[in-house]
């Protein structure tokens, strides 16, 4: 029996912009609440299942082999602050985890006291369809929990108050809220983050227990549709933080912690391009910015009078050096790095002013902050991985420069990692940038071309850094080779890695691409007919324009919840978002000049007639920040103008968003679908 895909109806529609015409038949895919909308989706849904239908034992044969390897009735490393052990902990068959604490020396004998479970998140999820914790905040005196949960996908949360001594829940209307809140130092009052009809977080609201919603009270709001509103209380519980930041410009207002009524106060107010993140030490605030160095320094101001004029240099900027977050304890200031493409720490001691870098064992990996919520602290927590590393969480103490391994992800069945290897590639791209790659293998695959996956993102600065997954184990031990294209748009190799591959340089992302896998095709790693690109999101983006401009290159492309009609939805401010991305991808309703940039390179826009490879794309119906309808659509237009037989499949999940599904199963079934269908299209299915 033939396999017919589902043909959506063509509808004319045309869009005018700058002496162009935009047709766009797909248009009324756009209408959420339209039936045959749903219909459409739902046989898409049908579609995929029955071409992938010959792989549906190896798919679940993938999600056996992942679920193999976790290690499902698990806890976190305790977190200690004031006296109590916070955790999570995972239970076999249980989708979500379980949140706890103890009392420290409570117990007989000065053990820690008895479990206390804080949020069963299985419970608070029966029956739900997605569920997905995205407030979680205990009150500074440990007695009250503020919490929110979306149950949909679309990332607005209702959260409730619960008496951690009693079990009591208060249910004050706090429904429709952005993720993040802040407790006072009262223990009464709490600042919450309301979003407008775009889903901008845009409004700081103080409620005060005991109270009704309609009496909290506005704190500030956000009317420049390019920003975002955040808060947060800083690590020495000085002041309540009330940020405003575009994707390229910050602005920061204060409130002491133990005055949740005063009116917030400017510190730092912005000015277009430049950005900053800021902590607190004794007196003074300490200021990371990009403000007079682009790959950013660390300056110190009064904390009663920060404004630039009294600014102190700290630690310069470097043209080498990258400084991408600090941490500030008492003793030390931590400085997250990058270098050369990798990242590093480093610490500078408060008292001499002398530094000292944490070696870490492997040079082809990456690092990231640990928790670390006392201020007054003499150790560091910090994360590392590799690309044959898994996740690991190490405890520094400064003082010794002792290091002691806390936990590493267990990795069950037969993993070994002394069976695998990684290493550190150069591509040469067309205007002769070098472009790193960071490869992963398995020791005894057969020599020559094979089968291998580009992984590439490209875009917001952010870094695509090696790391361990336990799924990928199921490609390497096939015999592929795992590549991760760092390419211009991300971070990896300092801002103006970044800034070459934005706005009217945004092409540069996917010569990188093409000229990586180029590179992996020219060093015998693999051939066209075994090499697979994928990409998510802004990735997704990537994987449809590196689809247009190179199709020979690959054998398939996996986009997961693709931006590919970046041009209808940056030329619309009515979409979610699309006013704030102006600042990363330009705004095509002003500049004729970004128009034609992203006329030249949108995916949905630039499908021609010619053989694409095949193409498996997905998206969530909730999603908020890449719509649905942009996968529908492309592969609406992929299977009318393309010209090649390869499948081209589509997936959409009904009840989630961006994130895809929310249950720890269901998320290595939806990773083992992709995973059947990679080794389908390179053949290697049986």
């Amino acid at each position: 029996m033939t396999l017919e895909p589902p043909v959506a109806k063509r509808v004319p529609f045309e869009t005018k912009v700058w002496g162009h015409t935009l047709a766009d038949p797909y248009r009324w895919l756009h209408d959420r609440d339209s039936a045959e909308v749903y219909q459409h989706l739902e046989a898409e849904n049908d579609y995929t299942e029955a071409v992938l239908a010959p792989v549906a034992e190896l798919r679940e044969q993938l999600f056996a082999e992942i679920k193999s390897r976790v290690k499902e009735t698990d806890m976190s490393v305790p977190v200690v602050k004031d006296g109590w052990s916070y955790y999570a902990r995972t239970v076999e068959g249980d989708q979500y985890g379980i949140q706890c604490r103890r009392r420290v020396g409570a117990g007989q004998d000065g053990e820690d006291g008895p479990e206390e479970i804080l949020l069963d998140e299985n419970l608070e999820a029966d029956g739900l369809e997605f569920f997905d914790v995205g407030i979680f905040d205990v009150s500074p005196d440990h007695r009250l929990l503020l919490w929110g949960a979306d149950r949909t996908g679309d990332e607005h949360f209702n959260a409730v108050v619960r008496n951690l001594e009693t079990g009591e829940e208060f249910d004050d209307g706090l429904e429709g809220l952005s993720s993040g809140s802040v407790w006072a130092l009262d223990n009464e009052t709490f600042f919450y983050v309301r979003q407008d009809e775009q889903s901008r977080p845009f409004e700081v609201w103080r409620h005060r227990l005991g109270t009704a919603i309609d009496d909290d009270v506005l704190v500030y709001r956000e009317d420049d549709e390019r920003f975002y509103v955040g808060i947060g209380r800083d690590k020495d519980d000085s002041f309540i933080y009330i940020g405003a930041s575009s994707k390229i410009s910050d602005e920061l207002r204060v409130i002491p912690a133990d005055q949740p009524t005063a009116e917030p106060r400017l510190i730092l107010e912005r000015r277009q391009g430049v950005e900053f993140s800021v902590a607190h030490h004794g007196d003074r605030f300490v200021i990371l910015t990009n403000d007079g160095a682009e790959n950013f320094r660390v300056v110190t101001a009064p904390d009663s009078n920060p404004d630039r004029s009294n600014w102190e240099d700290l630690i310069p900027g470097a043209d080498d050096v990258t400084i991408g977050d600090i941490d500030v304890s008492a003793h030390f200031l931590v400085l997250f790095e990058r270098t050369g493409g990798t990242t590093r720490i480093r610490l500078r001691s408060w008292s001499d002013g002398t530094f000292s870098t944490v070696e870490q064992p492997e040079s082809v990996s990456t690092t990231w902050p640990g928790a670390n919520p006392d201020y007054n602290a003499a150790t560091l927590r910090y994360g590392y991985t590799s690309m044959v590393t898994p996740p690991s969480l190490f405890l520094l103490d400064t003082e010794t420069g002792e290091r002691e391994l806390l936990k590493q992800q267990e990795v069950l069945g037969d993993f070994d990692q002394a069976n695998y290897t990684t290493d550190r590639l150069w591509a040469t791209s067309p205007d002769g940038t070098k472009v790193p790659i960071s490869l992963v293998w398995r020791k005894d695959r057969t020599a020559g071309p094979g089968p291998c996956v580009v992984y590439a993102y490209g875009a917001y600065e952010s870094s695509t850094d090696p790391g361990f997954s336990a799924a990928r184990l199921s490609l390497l031990d096939r015999g592929f080779v795992f590549a991760i294209a760092h390419v211009r748009g991300g971070g990896e190799m300092g801002r103006r890695w970044y800034l070459d591959g934005k706005f009217e340089k945004k092409q540069n992302t996917f010569t990188d691409v093409i000229a990586v896998a180029e590179h992996l095709v020219a060093e015998g790693w693999t051939s066209p007919e075994g090499l697979i690109l994928r990409g998510g999101s802004a990735g997704g983006l990537m994987a449809g324009a590196v689809a247009n401009q190179a199709p020979g290159l690959f054998a398939g492309v996996v986009a997961n919840v693709a931006f590919v009609d970046a041009l209808t939805t940056i030329l619309d401010p009515s979409q979610p978002l699309t006013v704030t991305e102006w600042e990363e991808w330009g705004n095509p309703t002003e500049s004729e000049e970004i128009f034609e940039a992203m006329l030249a390179y949108s995916p949905y826009e630039n499908v021609t007639a010619q053989t694409y490879p095949s193409i498996f794309t997905t998206g969530g119906f909730h999603d908020t920040r890449v719509n649905y309808w942009e996968p529908a659509k492309w592969v609406q237009r992929l299977r009318h103008i393309g010209t090649g037989t390869a499948p081209i499949l589509l997936w959409t999940d009904l009840g989630a968003g961006h994130g895809g599904p929310s249950g720890r199963y269901e998320s290595w079934h939806e990773e083992a679908r992709i995973l059947a269908y990679i080794l389908w299209v390179v053949g290697l299915e049986n």
